[in-house]
């Protein structure tokens, strides 16, 4: 296999998470977006204000992804990352759901993601941190 690929295989889970998160921030901290998105209305500068920082933490996350792909030595540190930020979303979400019923398909799709994203980004850890 080329170096080109091993390097895509090795840092897959945080170039789709990236290619996730990123938008999401951003529709986060637009609040003309999210009714058109995720049928959010923002009615308060509290929750204007609460959502910015959403994105800004999704944005400094991010970043560190980004520098794990960059830098190797910052791969592990990135991955363990993703594992964390992946897994408890979706242990927010599933909590969520449980004590107040089922959300739109956009947060339904996002679970789905956060799981597979945080259990591949294990996979991941184990399998590259051997190398």
């Amino acid at each position: 296999m080329s170096d080109k690929t091993d390097w895509l295989f090795k840092n897959l889970h945080l170039l789709i998470s990236i290619s996730i998160v990123i938008p999401t921030a951003v529709i986060y901290g637009s609040p003309s977006l999210l009714p058109r998105q995720l049928d959010i209305q923002v009615n308060t500068i509290d929750l204007s204000n609460m959502l910015k920082a959403m994105m800004c933490l999704y944005l400094g996350i991010s970043i560190v992804w980004i520098l794990g792909i960059w830098k190797a030595k910052y791969w592990a540190r990135a991955t363990q990352l993703n594992i964390l930020f992946m897994l408890t979303l979706a242990t927010g979400r599933l909590l969520s759901m449980l004590m107040d019923g089922l959300p739109t398909g956009g947060y339904i799709f996002g679970i789905m993601a956060e799981l597979v994203l945080g259990f591949f980004s294990i996979y991941q850890l184990r399998k590259y941190s051997k190398n």
